[in-house]
């Protein structure tokens, strides 16, 4: 029986790759990608070649049953990668992850590369408790997870594209407040990698300034931060 391995790719730096997640890649019977054009990069980087295919948000719910099966039959292991990052985190992955393990397939996730934890730890925000919540609905739903996370007393974390950077930044400020501390970290592990930390209106004005480019993770301080913040000023 074969085993699913959930592979992390480098979100920016090629070198952040283990050792490990290398070898399980070269020694997969095959491999499935978000994107196989982009993985292709990689694989050649690392100069590996196994048999690679689409594995992605618009096709894994017609496919997960058939692959789960696939990877049972096979006669060594299945690697599992995203463009970047962990694959299940704000990335395809998950039903995957589900329907192998109802088929008795063994899921083993390699540590490695994920946007958001340098991002934590850089930003200067609390990081021992944290909450995760990805990308924000765009349209539907969207003020209401805003009310409801206005409250929260863990650091929040983000995720958000170049486009909507600004509106998003915006309506956390009046949701939140302005005074609420948060950071902006883009273009993590590349070249031009950047933290941006004050007040979530200082950060709104910044942007408002300077066009936001590349992929951000937004992190925005819990209530109890934002009080201890209030006290020491």
């Amino acid at each position: 029986m074969g085993i699913l391995y959930v592979v992390p790719t480098p979100v920016g730096n090629l070198e952040d790759i283990t050792m490990r997640a290398v070898r399980i890649l070269r020694e997969a019977d095959f491999v499935l990608a978000e994107d196989t054009r982009t993985s292709a990069k990689l694989l050649k980087h690392l100069d590996i070649q196994v048999p690679m295919y689409s594995h992605h948000k618009f096709n894994e719910h017609k496919t997960v049953g058939a692959l789960a099966e696939r990877i049972r039959n096979c006669e060594r292991h299945v690697a599992l990668i995203s463009d970047a990052g962990t694959p299940a985190i704000s990335d395809p992955g998950f039903m995957l992850v589900r329907e192998s393990v109802k088929c008795g397939v063994e899921v083993q996730c390699l540590p490695g590369a994920t946007a958001f934890v340098p991002a934590l730890v850089s930003s200067a925000l609390p990081c021992d408790k944290f909450v995760f919540e990805g990308f924000l609905p765009q349209k539907k739903g969207r003020q209401t997870r805003l009310n409801f996370l206005k409250d929260e007393e863990r650091t929040i974390i983000f995720y958000e594209s170049p486009y909507r950077v600004l509106k998003t930044l915006t309506q956390l400020s009046e949701v939140f407040g302005p005074s609420r501390r948060a950071a902006a970290v883009r273009e993590i592990s590349k070249i031009h990698e950047e933290s941006v930390r004050g007040t979530l209106a200082e950060l709104v004005e910044h942007f408002t300034k300077c066009e936001p480019r590349g992929e951000f993770v937004l992190l925005v301080g819990g209530v109890a931060e934002c009080d201890a913040a209030g006290d020491n000023e």
